[in-house]
């Protein structure tokens, strides 16, 4: 959508959901926010609830910080740490391998692009963005679900995947907002602006809605 007011939209949303971060970011906002924690995160953040990942990573931080620390754990065990994240065993074995090309490839140093990043088996677009955004600061967009449903719902852009929606974004949005906007979009979407029936009586946004596809809302 031409012309939207994005700078309207994000500093609506800075003030909704204020410290209602995703794990992710809360990572790369801490002292230990390292590149590989960052990615680490990321990775285990698929298909899992937020609260989910946070109390798995801060178990898993006691026993692993490097690259090098995931190798040296028994995969067993390591699938022990990591549950109850979804899919955990397939994703503890992908950290097993995503840690060995790093030590391998990059001599334990994270990528800091994404056409390297998507180089390692294991590290999808949304991945690669994410790392790339929050432990180097360097211009991305993440498109997650969250950041596809709301921006077409809204109509910014009528996209048929992320990828899509990725691609419009990055021709349309101010590249100030780029890093910002997935975290915001997605704890909007946590807490208002929900997959199905969303809270559009309480939401900071309806003005700029077009609800796009919401057949039914709170």
């Amino acid at each position: 959508m031409k012309n939207f007011p994005f700078k309207e939209m994000i500093d609506t949303l800075r003030n909704a959901v204020q410290e209602d971060v995703p794990v992710v970011t809360r990572i790369s906002r801490s002292d230990d926010g390292s590149p590989f924690l960052i990615l680490v995160s990321t990775l285990l953040s698929l298909r899992t609830k937020d609260e989910t990942t946070d109390m798995v990573m801060q178990r898993l931080m006691e026993r692993a910080t490097t690259p090098q620390d995931i190798l040296e754990i028994p995969l067993e065990e390591l699938e022990k740490i990591l549950y109850p994240v979804g899919f955990y065993r397939n994703k503890a074995a992908v950290l097993k391998a995503v840690s060995r090309t790093i030590i391998e490839r990059y001599g334990g140093i994270v990528p800091d692009t994404v056409d390297e990043l998507l180089t390692i088996k294991g590290v999808g677009r949304k991945t690669a963005n994410l790392v790339v955004t929050e432990a180097y600061g360097k211009l991305g967009i993440c498109v997650d679900t969250h950041v596809h449903r709301i921006s077409n719902r809204i109509g910014i852009v009528a996209t048929r995947n992320p990828h899509e929606t990725e691609e419009a974004l990055r021709k349309i949005l101010p590249k100030e907002y780029w890093i910002i906007y997935n975290t915001l979009l997605v704890a909007f979407g946590r807490k208002t602006c929900k997959p199905i029936s969303p809270f559009c009586t309480i939401c900071p946004l309806t003005h700029l809605c077009k609800q796009v596809g919401v057949t039914k809302h709170r």
